[in-house]
């Protein structure tokens, strides 16, 4: 087992900023997923941070970073800046993102106007 998620993550997708450490474990995504799953936003957000700091770099697949923020904002659905950080993130692999980036940003703009 990895020590923590972005630790697992780096494993599996590699790093473009740091080396890969040399874990000499066989690595399976699903028991990535599975980890990721039941992560609190904080371990999330920690490993998105860490292995994508630009938002338009890393080696995540779409699919995860998508995941991922979703995730979170079910975790944390009254913060705006997830919100558009999210919708950021989907804009960048659209255009079939589009339209829930578009909702995502109307959520965070909502939630600034209350």
């Amino acid at each position: 087992m990895h020590d923590t998620l972005t630790e697992h993550a780096r494993c599996l997708y590699g790093d473009e900023y740091r080396p890969v450490p040399d874990c000499g474990r066989e690595h399976r995504e699903h028991l990535f997923v599975e980890e990721l799953t039941f992560a609190d936003a904080d371990d999330i957000l920690g490993m998105l941070r860490a292995l994508s700091p630009h938002l338009v770099d890393g080696n995540l697949p779409v699919w995860i970073r998508n995941l991922a923020y979703r995730l979170v904002l079910l975790q944390r659905p009254d913060e705006p800046g997830l919100l558009r950080e999210a919708a950021q993130s989907l804009w960048l692999h659209g255009p079939d993102w589009d339209g829930v980036a578009a909702e995502l940003e109307r959520r965070a703009d909502v939630l600034d106007a209350g």
